[in-house]
């Protein structure tokens, strides 16, 4: 397995636990309330409403014992990938399909260790001749980066779709340096 992939996804990991880890801090820090409501239970929604209103019918408890709290329905987003790739250019990329909540949508994660600014395609293909296709920049650095089709409407079963990036060289001749497939073989698997 590729080490710097396995960081890109930590950090990516990282990155959108920030949020949580904010909720969790919340106002309510130390036991100082600042009557906002704030915290953890607020931020998913999990917080008891001090009154009902006429409006809002209130909910009415199991009769088998007391009510806890549970998380907050999260959306289901499953994904299919292909394999971790890297280029002797620099680049390394994992394209995938995400599908959830009635959308189907293109991933790419990428590195560039290629010292140069790229250019990436994401084109994300469906059934009946349904293309999407995105243009991303890919900067110089090093740093771990996605680029993402916007989400579209599925309209068929997961596997009718599948995503492909390519990255070049952003000049007259544009030299690809990767090209990353959603449903690519693993290197040596054909």
């Amino acid at each position: 397995m590729n080490l710097r992939l396995i960081g890109i996804g930590a950090g990516v990991l990282i990155i959108l636990s920030l949020p949580l880890a904010g909720a969790i801090a919340g106002p309510d820090f130390a036991g100082q309330d600042d009557g906002k409501g704030g915290g953890l239970f607020s931020a998913l929604g999990l917080s008891q409403p001090s009154r009902t209103s006429a409006a809002t019918p209130a909910r009415s408890a199991p009769s088998a014992g007391p009510q806890q709290p549970g998380p907050a329905d999260q959306p289901r987003t499953d994904s299919r990938c292909g394999p971790e790739l890297s280029s002797p250019h620099g680049v390394e990329a994992q394209t995938c399909v995400l599908v959830g909540e009635g959308h189907t949508w293109g991933r790419s994660y990428y590195r560039n260790t290629s010292g140069r600014a790229l250019d990436a395609v994401l084109t994300m293909m469906g059934p009946a001749g349904r293309t999407v296709q995105i243009r991303c920049a890919v900067g110089a650095g090093d740093e771990p980066g996605l680029c993402e089709t916007p989400k579209e409407t599925s309209a068929g079963e997961p596997e009718s779709y599948s995503a492909v990036a390519e990255f070049a060289v952003p000049d007259d001749e544009g030299e690809l340096l990767l090209r990353s497939g959603s449903n690519s073989p693993a290197p040596g698997d054909g």
